[in-house]
C-alpha cells in the first residue's frame, strides 16, 4: 500500500509513486533473484536507527531515483523519510507474494 509522509511535496510524491512502480516492476521480474527481493523487504522493514546516515548505492533502487528526478545519483539515502529509498522498498514488498517470503 502506497503511504505518503503528510509534510511531502507534490515532487516528494511523484518521485514514491515512480519508485513504487519501479520497485514492484523489479521486484514482479522473473529474473530478479530472490535473495535480491528478500534484501530491499529487509531494507524496508528496518528501523531508520539502523541505518545511521547511511546511503544505498543497490543498482535497481539508484536507478529508478535517477529515473523519477531526471538526475544521475549514485546512492540513495537509506531512510524512510526518502521518498525514493521508501517508494521503492514498499512497492517491492507489495508486488512481493506473502507467502514467498513469510511477510
Amino acid at each position: 500500500m502506497q503511504s505518503y509522509d503528510e509534510d511531502w511535496t507534490d515532487g516528494q510524491r511523484g518521485v514514491y509513486d515512480e519508485c513504487y512502480r519501479a520497485g514492484a516492476d523489479w521486484a514482479g521480474d522473473p529474473d530478479t533473484p530472490s535473495d535480491d527481493v528478500q534484501q530491499v523487504i529487509n531494507l524496508g522493514q528496518a528501523d531508520d536507527d539502523a541505518f545511521t546516515d547511511a546511503e544505498i548505492d543497490f543498482p535497481p533502487l539508484v536507478d529508478a531515483v535517477a529515473q523519477a528526478i531526471g538526475e544521475n545519483v549514485t546512492s540513495v539515502p537509506a531512510s524512510h523519510a526518502d521518498p525514493g529509498f521508501r517508494g521503492f522498498t514498499d512497492g517491492v514488498r507489495d508486488a512481493t507474494a506473502d507467502e514467498v517470503f513469510g511477510l
